[in-house]
C-alpha cells in the first residue's frame, strides 16, 4: 500500500492524499490551494489534478481547501464516486457551484487584460457545467455506517465535529499485496467540544494502524468557548458605543453560522443592544438554509434552544437581516447607525466584505473582527499582524479601525484537542503523517506526539513525496 501527498503537506490548503492499495487509487479529500492569487492560480493548475486513474474519492468535508478541486478532477476524466455525509453533498451542491461562478469571474477579468496586451486567454479552472456534472457522482453515507467501496477494503465515517458534515475517515483494508489487515485513519479536520450547533468529535478508541492527521493549530491553545461569547459580548458593546459598525470576516458555512447563533442569544439575553445584524454573503443564506435541513447533527444546546426561543428559529431573529442583492449590499455602506455586518470572504480575498472594509476601515469608530485562521500572504493575515496600511482593490487604506482576534470561534481542534485525539486511541498507530499545518504548527504536534504520547513513527511529508505503508 502506497500513500503520495499531494497536498496540505507544510501548509494548511489544497488537502489532497492519494491512496494506492491491490490496484486501486483512492483519492482523500480533493482541495483547491488558497494563496496569493498567481501563486494559486499556477499551483492549481499544475498539481495533481488528473482523473482518469482515480477508482474513487472519499471526501472528509465540505470546505473548498478540502473540496474545490473536485469539479477540476471530474473535468479531466474522473468517473468514479464520492463518497462523504449526506449534509457535505448539500453543502457541495452550493459551496462548488459558488467557486465555479468565482473562477468563471476570475478569469473573464484577466482575460479582458490579456485581450488589450494580445496575449492567449486563459480557461478557468472549472465551470458551473463541470460542477453539474461531479454532482452527479455524489454518494452520501450516513455516519458510523461501514460500507464497502471494494473487495477488501471497507469505509467508515466518524462524526468529526468541525463543520456541518464533517468526518474522519476510517478504512480497513484487506491488503492482499502484503497478507495484512491494516485500519488507517484520516482525521480530515478535527473539530473541538463545546462549540454551538454541532456535536462534538467522536473518538476513535479502536485506534488506527496508519494515521494521516491535521495540524492546524498543532502549537497553539484556544480560549474556552464561553470566553469567546463574553468577549464577543464586549466587542459590540464597545463598538456600538462608539457609534460605529462592527465588521466580521467570515467563512461562509460554519462560522458565520456559528456567530449568528451567538448574537442571537446575546440579543435574546438583552446583553447587547438592539441593534441590526446583517449577513452579507450569498453563499452564507444559502448554506444556512441547508442547517437548517439536517437538525440530525445539533447538539443538545441548540436542541434545548430552539424549545426555549420565541422565534423557534437558531438562525433567524427579528434583528437579523440576510442581504441577497447587490443592491442591498450597497445600502449597507449609507448606514448612519451601528450595526454588525457578518460577510465573505473569511480571508478577506474577495467577496463583499472588501467593499465594506474600504469604505469602514478608516474610521476609528469602527471595529474589524478576525474570528478564523488567516493564510500567510492574505489580507487577513496583514490585519491580523497589525499592519497600519494595506491595499483594498489596488488602493491603499490607514487601519484606523480598531482590529480585535477571537481564536475561541474556531472550528479546528487546538493542541490539546488534537493530542487529545490520538491519546484517546487503545491503539497507537505505528505510522503517522502530519498535514493540513504550517511548519511550526506541524513540527510542534509532531514532537508532542514524539515525547507527550510516545510515538515512534511520526512523518510531517513534503508535497509530492510517496510512502509505502
Amino acid at each position: 500500500m502506497k500513500i503520495t501527498f499531494h497536498g496540505a503537506v507544510q501548509t494548511v490548503t489544497g488537502s489532497q492524499h492519494l491512496l494506492e492499495v491491490d490496484g486501486r487509487k483512492i483519492m482523500l479529500d480533493c482541495g483547491l490551494f488558497q494563496g496569493k492569487r498567481k501563486e494559486s492560480f499556477e499551483r492549481n493548475r499544475s498539481e495533481f489534478c488528473q482523473g482518469k486513474d482515480i477508482d474513487c474519492l472519499v471526501l472528509s468535508h465540505a470546505h473548498i481547501d478540502h473540496s474545490g478541486r473536485i469539479p477540476c478532477l471530474v473535468r479531466n476524466g474522473f468517473v468514479g464516486d464520492i463518497f462523504c455525509t449526506s449534509a457535505t453533498r448539500d453543502l457541495c451542491a452550493v459551496m462548488l457551484m459558488d467557486s465555479a461562478f468565482i473562477q468563471e469571474m476570475d478569469v473573464e477579468f484577466v482575460n479582458r487584460r490579456r485581450k488589450k496586451k494580445g496575449q492567449r486567454p486563459f480557461e478557468p479552472l472549472y465551470t458551473k457545467a463541470d460542477v453539474a456534472n461531479g454532482m452527479k457522482q455524489f454518494v452520501g453515507l450516513s455516519y458510523n455506517r461501514r460500507h464497502q467501496l471494494f473487495p477488501g477494503v471497507h469505509l467508515t465515517l466518524v462524526d468529526a465535529g468541525h463543520m456541518l458534515g464533517s468526518a474522519h475517515v476510517i478504512l480497513d483494508i484487506d491488503d492482499q499485496e502484503t497478507g495484512r489487515n491494516q485500519r488507517l485513519v484520516f482525521s480530515g479536520d478535527i473539530g473541538r467540544p463545546g462549540i454551538p450547533i454541532i456535536r462534538d468529535p467522536v473518538p476513535i478508541s479502536d485506534g488506527a494502524d496508519i494515521l494521516i492527521m491535521e495540524s492546524t493549530y498543532g502549537n497553539r491553545l484556544h480560549p474556552p468557548y464561553p470566553e469567546s461569547e463574553k468577549e464577543l459580548e464586549r466587542i459590540v458593546n464597545e463598538t456600538a458605543s462608539r457609534g460605529g459598525s462592527l465588521l466580521i470576516p467570515a467563512f461562509a458555512v460554519g462560522r458565520t453560522q456559528q456567530l449568528v447563533y451567538t448574537l442571537h442569544k446575546l440579543h435574546s439575553e438583552g446583553w447587547i443592544p438592539d441593534l441590526p445584524i446583517y449577513v452579507d454573503s450569498p453563499l452564507a443564506t444559502r448554506a444556512t438554509e441547508i442547517f437548517r435541513l439536517h437538525p440530525e447533527v445539533y447538539d443538545a444546546e441548540i436542541r434545548e434552544f430552539l424549545l426555549t426561543d420565541d422565534d423557534n428559529n437558531a438562525f433567524g431573529f427579528g434583528r437579523l437581516h440576510y442581504t441577497r442583492t447587490v443592491e442591498e449590499s450597497k445600502a449597507l455602506n449609507k448606514l448612519k447607525v451601528p450595526a454588525v455586518i457578518i460577510s465573505a470572504s473569511g480571508m478577506l480575498e474577495g467577496g463583499r466584505i472588501l467593499h465594506h472594509l474600504r469604505n469602514r476601515i478608516e474610521d476609528p469608530r469602527n471595529t474589524i473582527l478576525i474570528t478564523g485562521w488567516q493564510a500567510p500572504n492574505t489580507l487577513g493575515r496583514r490585519l491580523v499582524e497589525q499592519e497600519k496600511t494595506v491595499r483594498i482593490y489596488g488602493e491603499e487604506h490607514q487601519v484606523r479601525a480598531k482590529v480585535e482576534t477571537l481564536t475561541g470561534f474556531s472550528g479546528h481542534a487546538d493542541r490539546d484537542g488534537l493530542l487529545g485525539f490520538v491519546r484517546a486511541m487503545n491503539k497507537k498507530p505505528r505510522q503517522t503523517f502530519i498535514v493540513h499545518g504550517e511548519e511550526d504548527s506541524s513540527e510542534s504536534l509532531a514532537n508532542g506526539l514524539r515525547t507527550e504520547l510516545g510515538l515512534g513513527n511520526v512523518v510531517i511529508p513534503k508535497t509530492l513525496q510517496s510512502f509505502e505503508v
